[in-house]
């Protein structure tokens, strides 16, 4: 018996026949979603943290009769202390909101409608089919 790498002509190879789904869009799409949302609410409820964390901090120090809005040193350094963490809330919070935007319209593009859904050959089979009953 003689094996060969190459197809024979009753079984062609499995690479040659269907569409390659590796590299369409909708196969992404969900999780990169998914990751999106999940991504832009750790952020806002980052950011809302911060807001609580700073209005905390503006009240503590106002009630020696100080003010946060001064120009003094200690005023400023609370007004700055969560500047670095709100920048990159609000930077990934768009880059989060932009991904699942994207990814959206992938998944309305050539989720349903397209031919990565159509795989089946769109035939529609009831539960009774299944079953065999």
């Amino acid at each position: 018996m003689e094996f060969s790498a190459a197809p024979s002509p009753d079984k062609p190879a499995d690479n040659q026949t269907g569409p390659v789904r590796y590299s369409h869009p909708a196969r992404y799409a969900r999780p990169v979603l998914i990751a999106g949302v999940g991504g832009a609410i750790v952020c806002l409820v980052l950011l809302g943290i911060i807001f609580l964390l700073d209005s905390f901090n503006s009240t503590v120090y106002s009630v020696g009769g100080k003010n946060i809005n001064d120009a003094t040193d200690e005023a400023r350094q609370i007004r700055d202390l969560y500047a670095g963490a709100r920048i990159g809330a609000v930077v990934f919070l768009i880059a989060s909101a932009l991904a699942a935007a994207a990814a959206a319209v992938a998944l309305v593009r050539w989720g349903k409608n397209g031919s990565f859904a159509a795989d089946d050959g769109g035939e529609d089979v009831g539960f009774d089919a299944l079953t065999g009953r």
